[in-house]
């Protein structure tokens, strides 16, 4: 009985998750004026404007998933181009890099769902008058999204827990196999961070494990690299009730961070190497010797990672169209938005292939 219980928990949990996306996605479409269309289309009118977007509002608000299912709601809205929520996805995965810096160095985050019940205690007599109904409904889809998705958090196991000691020194035997327990750590990662619903989670039991000794600095990287893939489930599940090119801009983030943990696994000793000798220059220590120097220099890690990622990638964002576009596949029945969009994405792809950086940054803009 319990074990049904905790199933209807979780169901109930996604459902409220999903019922906020719809929400929070009908009220945007509803409140979409030209003066926001004008402002979406500054913050995206270029690849660059829109890294610096998404760096800024992750820095902002501390979650990287709240920025990245906003954006896939502003696409379901027909506010933000294909492209552009690319590149605003790009800067949200540096911006998450600032957070855990703040939590390191500072020790504190900002915990949206804490925000939640405030914010529909603030948005319900908004519902009640005639000229703010549909910002007040809009705030509350925002907050129950976040509430719902708090709770599929909260209601999966804290392996953190003395009784999940066993589970633990299990995934630490596998480090014993070279570059094979590499590619295990994160595999490891990525389903665990799908089952925690929180990169963060993960990357707490990562420390852990190094602080006890169980795993090396190497492994606690590749499980990062894990958590940077399995993060991507949030906004995929949020496009469940949106449309295609939102559906899109939802893989993108899937793309993006799976292109970039293949190319990272080719170069992975020699980038663990080049973080070590950083860690030691700065004074640090060597990770790959002392644990003590692990936390920071797997946020230095990270950090690599993700502006490596991005600026390698920010140049291919015609070509990762061009592929989602082949992945979800346009139909006749998807609305005015999305085929706008996506015109605008093969105007993108079409000016990488004449060369006019014009034609590409104007790909960005939602005209």
């Amino acid at each position: 009985m319990n074990i049904v219980l905790y199933l209807l928990t979780l169901i109930g949990s996604l459902g409220l998750f999903l019922f906020g996306m719809t929400i929070m996605s009908d009220s945007i479409q509803k409140l979409a004026g030209s003066s926001l269309r004008s402002l979406l289309s500054k913050m995206t009118s270029n690849p660059f404007k829109g890294i610096l977007t998404g760096i800024g509002v992750t820095s902002i608000i501390q979650a990287s998933a709240a920025t990245i299912v906003m954006v896939v709601s502003f696409v379901n809205a027909g506010l933000i181009t294909l492209p552009g929520a690319i590149s605003i996805i790009m800067g949200a995965n540096i911006g998450t890099t600032v957070t855990a810096w703040l939590v390191s160095i500072l020790g504190f985050k900002v915990s949206i769902t804490t925000l939640c019940l405030p914010l529909i205690a603030i948005a319900t007599p908004l519902i009640f008058t005639k000229k703010y109904k549909t910002f007040g409904t809009f705030i509350i889809g925002f907050a129950l999204l976040f509430y719902g998705l708090g709770l599929m958090q909260s209601n999966v196991p804290d392996f953190t827990k003395p009784e999940y000691a066993n589970v633990v020194h299990t995934i630490a035997s596998l480090s014993n196999y070279g570059y094979l327990s590499i590619l295990i750590f994160v595999i490891i990662g990525s389903l665990a961070t799908v089952v925690l619903q929180s990169s963060s989670a993960m990357m707490a039991i990562t420390l852990i494990m190094c602080s006890k000794g169980l795993i090396d600095f190497e492994m606690a990287c590749a499980l990062c690299l894990g958590e940077n893939i399995g993060t991507t489930i949030t906004a995929n599940i949020a496009a469940m009730v949106a449309n295609r090119t939102a559906k899109r801009a939802a893989r993108a983030h899937l793309l993006f961070n799976l292109t970039g943990v293949v190319w990272i696994l080719i170069l992975f000793y020699p980038v663990t190497h080049l973080i070590d000798m950083f860690s030691q220059n700065i004074g640090l220590g060597s990770p790959l010797l002392q644990s003590t120097s692990i936390p920071i220099s797997l946020s230095l890690f990270h950090s690599f990672f993700n502006i490596a990622n991005t600026l390698l990638l920010v140049w291919f964002i015609p070509y990762m169209v061009k592929i989602l576009n082949k992945i979800i596949p346009e139909k006749d029945d998807d609305g005015i938005h999305t085929q706008r969009i996506d015109s605008l994405g093969r105007n993108s792809l079409r000016a990488s292939k004449k060369g006019n950086r014009g034609l590409f940054y104007e790909s960005f803009a939602y005209v």
